[in-house]
Parts: structure tokens; C-alpha cells; sequence
């Protein structure tokens, strides 16, 4: 057990793309943590998606020991973070487990919205904060900008900012120095009895659940019996170890410590993530105070493509769960889709990893339902409910208002596109509270109905910005505004997957887009197929899909007239008859496609 002056314990925090990953992997192969050829990039970022995507979705941990320049062994317990928005909930718990940060900032990019959440959050624990100024070897760094715009922006010196280049290894040893020698070590009191914080958990199919803890005070150790406080549960521990990226068994862990124990816990339910951990006989005197849990803000269903695939798939969200506490679900049935199930998440890149991952790592084909979000519903007899599903939407009458949730925006932008995402945002409802300048950037405040956001802003603002607005949000209130549900009907037959709640000033446009785009995804059929919006019984658009003609009369080689007109009058009727009872078929990428709206 190491002696807790020479520990330190920090995460690498910085907007998506700046470089944490590689940074990691440096500090790992600077310090002997992994052999060259067990070493690849992002060597921590071990899920398939992540690898192909290029970003980290699970923040990772891993214990380095390093010898400083002054002759002392340390012991470096180094947090990888996520940059997106959507898993700030990861940032949060890696960031309490924490004395420090390292900064990382693109020395060509700047600073960027997520940069500037981050550093608010770890400014919110009582950081010490590290920057770093990463790409420096790129021939469009500029260093002194980048340093300027940090003491301006985020209020940071930057006197003892490191320059440094992750890709070619330029800096580390510095950075490792800085490390030592600007961040703290850790309190605590090895003497004391156990208290633990659960940081993380993950399923293991060999172990149970293995579960991630920083200890505070005192000793954890393997045999002895401890127990959660928040679930009140008792467990035996197997074993205890660290991650080197490897997992490696010790004795014990000591107050300061960061690593990992099992204890045959069957269910993640069981860990939750903030609990207090202490031993059963000798309990510490109060809990930690824990996290808020994670709250989703976006909802939508998702559904087996074929029916009988439906325990496979609970079976499937059962054990994401287990990784992820962010995901919630509950069952719902639909009468186009079947039984499925609704789902929340933190965002709409959360949504699309769960979605790819169950696809890829269980094989089942889904169908996903509009997303939307939470509306609050006042009833006229004076009841309030929580509205989930625009398809569950009560009769208007019984409604006696609709409040929705709004967030507050942080867009950064440079100064060449500040116009265009102005005007995105007025068009989308927005109401501007701040606009200030640091340099060629602007950061606008903006407050936006969230529904608004959910669909496509952040792809409308990365288009219109040529990729260089960066963007982030949190949930401010719920506010009364004036929303309808509009209905899509295909061939005559309401389509509720497609049914969304929508603000009354935009239905028509949105209903007139949604018919368009669905007039080019549905393929066609023998008959005609209208495709309609509609508020209640009132038609707000309509197109229509022709049908697909067969030549009838390929057979008829001159003689009369009327013999064709004879083919082709049965031809007639019966697509009139086709109509009445035709189903029409649509396609698992058309629901995709369709929700994709593009102004």
C-alpha cells in the first residue's frame, strides 16, 4: 500500500476531439503501464464502438507508477473521461473520485463549450487544474491565442500551462512532472474506519459485478464483509485489485486509493453508483452525500422488427442496464409496432450508441419511434400527469395546459457564422439572454424549448457552422407553451410511431416536411397512397405517392379499341378495391429517415 503523500489521483477532462485518449495512452506507455506490443491507440477505449467511432463513451481508469526526478516512487491514479455532452453524467462521478484535472485544450481549436463544462464542473468539487496544451506540433497551433483566450474565457493562469503534443509524445515527461508536483495528494485517514464511494460498475460473466471504488478512510481488504449503505445490502469481498490497464489483484486498498473489488454481486441494480460502501461491524459515522441521478431528457420506443424477438431484447436492455445506470426503460405496446419499449436517455447520441449496441452485440433489428421528451399534462378536473408517449396523448378537451421542458444554451461560434446560428435558433423558439466576444468567438446563451433540440439542432448548427460551433446545454425548467399533438396517417391509417407533439405555430411546416420526406421513402405500391399530417380531425398537409402502373394491356396487338378499354376499366376497379383493403408497408429506414428532419 502506497503512503497517500505519493498518490494523486486526476482526470483528463476536454471537449470531444481535443485529445484525451491519446493522451492516456502516453502517459501509460511513459510509465511502463503496458509493454510496446501490447500498446495500441486509445488503448482505453476498449468497446468496439468506441474504437470506430473514435470517441470515448465509458470513462476509464487506470494506476500508473511513476518515478519523479527527485528519487520518489508515486502511485497515479489517471481518470479518461468522455467529451460529449450526452455522458457529462460519466464527467461528473470520474471527477468526485478526484483531487485534479489535466486540461486538455486543442492548440489550434481553442476553447469550446464542452471545455468550458468541464472546467465548470471540476471548478464545482475544488479541483486543481492542470492546463494543457495539446497539438502543439500542428503547423496551425497557436499557442499564445489558445492561452489568452483560457485567462479570458475560463479566468485560469496559464503561466504553467504545458505544451504538448499526445500524437508524438512531445511534453509527457513534463506533464507527468506537473502531475507530482501541482496537484494535490489526496486526504483521508488510513487509521479511521471504511468509507468507500462507488464510482463505477460493470458486469463481469466470470466474477459478477465488478464494482469501482475510490476509498476515502480506512482499509478495504479482501475477506471482509461489507455493506452498501443506500441498498442496505451486506457482501463478501473476493477480491480486490487495480487496473494497469490490466487487471491486477493486491491486498488491500488504503484512504486515498483508487481500484476495483469483487464480491459475487449478482444485479448492477445492486451498485449504485455514489453509494457509500463501509464495513458491516465497524460503520463510518455519516454516508457520502452521493450523486444526483442521472435524469434522461430524451424519450422515444424502441420495438422488435419481429415480434417474437421481444424477451430477446428485454433480455438484451437488461444487461446494457447493467453498464449503464443512465439507460431507463419501461414496456409499452403500440398498435402498429407491437410491444416494445420506452426508453430514456441523455441525448441523442446516448440513443444512438444503445441502439447500435444492442443491434450489434445481441443481433436484434429494431425499430425506433419518434423521439420526443417529458411534458408535464394539468388536467381540467385538477389532476397533473407525466406525458411520455405522444401517442398516449388524453382527449384536448380534458387538457387545461401542456408545459414543456426548456434548457439553457452555451453555443460557441466564430464570428464568421454568428448570423446563421442566430437565426437557427430564432426559428427554432429560441430567446437569446447573453452574447459576448473573446477574441474571433462569440458564446451566445440562448434559452430553447427542448423539443426543438432533440430532433436535429446539433447537426443543423455543426452544417451551418462548417463543423465549428461547438455546443452544450443543461435543463433549466418546465414552462407552459401552446403544443399540439399532430398525427401522420398513411393510406387513411394513423401511423403512432410517427405521431409527435409539436408547438402550434410550427405544426404545418413540420407536418408539410414529415409528408415530403415520407413521399420519397415509402416505395410505392399498386394503388395510390395518400400520406397526411393532421391536428385532431383537421388535415394540415397531404401528398400523395402514384401508384405503380402494370401494363395490362402488353397482350392486346391491334384489334378493336374497346378490348383494351375493357382490361383496362378491370384494372381500375380493382385498384380501387386494392385501396380500400391495401396495407401498406413501410420501411424500418423510412421511420429513421423521416425523424431525421431537415429544414
Amino acid at each position: 500500500m502506497t503512503d497517500i503523500s505519493h498518490i494523486r489521483n486526476f482526470a483528463i477532462i476536454a471537449h470531444i476531439d481535443h485529445g484525451k485518449s491519446t493522451l492516456a495512452d502516453r502517459l501509460i506507455q511513459m510509465t511502463g503501464g503496458l509493454s510496446e506490443r501490447e500498446m495500441q491507440a486509445q488503448v482505453l477505449d476498449n468497446m468496439e464502438l468506441e474504437r470506430e467511432r473514435g470517441i470515448t463513451i465509458k470513462a476509464q481508469t487506470v494506476r500508473l507508477d511513476y518515478q519523479a526526478k527527485d528519487g520518489d516512487h508515486y502511485c497515479l491514479n489517471l481518470i479518461d473521461t468522455p467529451g460529449h455532452v450526452d455522458f457529462a453524467y460519466e464527467v461528473n462521478r470520474s471527477l468526485a473520485a478526484c483531487e485534479g484535472s489535466l486540461l486538455v485544450v486543442d492548440a489550434a481549436q481553442g476553447v469550446e463549450a464542452q471545455t468550458l463544462a468541464n472546467v465548470y464542473q471540476a471548478i464545482e468539487v475544488n479541483h486543481e487544474i492542470v492546463p494543457v496544451l495539446n497539438k502543439a506540433d500542428l503547423p496551425a497551433a497557436e499557442p499564445e491565442r489558445v492561452r489568452q483566450q483560457i485567462e479570458d474565457v475560463i479566468g485560469l493562469a496559464t503561466d504553467k500551462a504545458l505544451l504538448v503534443s499526445a500524437k508524438t509524445g512531445m511534453g509527457i515527461s513534463e506533464t507527468l512532472e506537473a502531475i507530482v508536483t501541482q496537484l494535490p495528494p489526496p486526504k483521508g485517514d488510513k487509521d479511521a474506519p471504511l468509507k468507500a464511494m462507488l464510482v463505477d460498475s460493470q458486469y463481469d460473466a466470470y466474477l459478477g459485478v465488478v464494482v469501482l471504488v475510490r476509498v476515502i478512510d480506512g482499509v478495504l481488504k479482501k475477506g471482509q464483509k461489507i455493506r452498501m449503505i443506500s441498498t442496505d445490502t451486506t457482501h463478501l469481498i473476493d477480491q480486490v485489485g487495480v487496473y494497469c490497464p490490466k487487471r491486477q489483484s493486491v491486498e488491500g486498498l488504503s484512504a486515498g486509493e483508487i481500484g476495483y473489488f469483487t464480491a459475487a454481486i449478482k444485479e448492477v441494480a445492486d451498485t449504485r453508483v455514489g453509494d457509500t460502501i463501509t464495513e458491516e461491524r465497524n460503520p463510518c459515522a455519516q454516508a457520502l452525500p452521493g450523486f444526483k441521478p442521472a435524469q434522461p431528457v430524451v424519450f422515444c420506443g424502441l420495438f422488435p422488427a419481429d415480434s417474437a424477438q421481444f424477451e430477446d431484447l428485454r433480455e438484451a436492455m437488461g444487461k446494457l442496464r447493467l453498464n449503464d445506470a443512465s439507460f431507463s426503460f419501461d414496456t409499452e405496446s403500440s398498435a402498429a409496432l407491437g410491444f416494445g419499449f420506452r426508453c430514456g436517455f441523455l441525448g441523442l447520441l446516448h440513443l444512438e450508441i444503445i441502439r447500435e449496441r444492442i443491434e450489434r452485440e445481441f443481433s436484434i433489428d429494431l425499430i425506433t419511434t419518434a423521439p420526443g421528451v417529458v411534458y408535464h399534462l394539468a388536467m381540467t378536473d385538477g389532476t397533473h400527469s407525466e406525458l411520455h408517449n405522444p401517442a398516449d396523448m388524453p382527449d384536448p378537451v380534458k387538457i387545461e395546459n401542456i408545459a414543456e421542458p426548456w434548457i439553457r444554451a452555451a453555443i460557441l461560434v466564430p464570428d464568421d457564422y454568428v448570423g446563421a446560428v442566430l437565426k437557427l435558433c430564432e426559428d427554432r423558439r429560441g430567446r437569446q439572454i447573453n452574447m459576448t466576444h473573446a477574441g474571433t468567438r462569440a458564446m451566445l446563451e440562448y434559452e430553447l424549448p427542448l423539443n426543438e433540440v432533440v430532433f436535429d439542432f446539433y447537426d443543423r448548427l455543426k452544417s451551418i457552422s462548417r463543423g465549428y460551433a461547438s455546443f452544450d446545454y443543461q435543463l433549466a425548467d418546465y414552462r407552459i407553451g401552446d403544443l399540439v399533438r399532430m398525427s401522420i396517417l398513411v393510406n387513411a391509417e394513423p401511423v403512432d410511431a410517427l405521431s409527435m407533439v409539436v408547438h402550434r405555430g410550427r405544426a404545418e411546416m413540420r407536418g408539410r416536411a414529415m409528408c415530403e420526406r415520407l413521399k420519397d421513402l415509402i416505395p410505392r405500391h399498386l394503388f395510390k397512397i395518400p400520406v397526411q399530417a393532421a391536428l385532431g380531425g383537421k388535415i394540415i398537409a397531404r401528398e400523395t405517392i402514384a401508384a405503380m402502373r402494370k401494363d395490362v394491356t402488353a397482350k392486346c396487338y391491334g384489334g378493336d379499341v374497346s378490348r383494351k378499354r375493357k382490361l383496362l376499366d378491370k384494372q381500375k376497379a380493382g385498384k380501387k378495391k386494392m385501396r380500400q383493403f391495401g396495407k401498406v408497408e413501410i420501411p424500418q429506414d423510412a421511420f429513421v429517415a423521416a425523424l431525421k428532419m431537415d429544414d
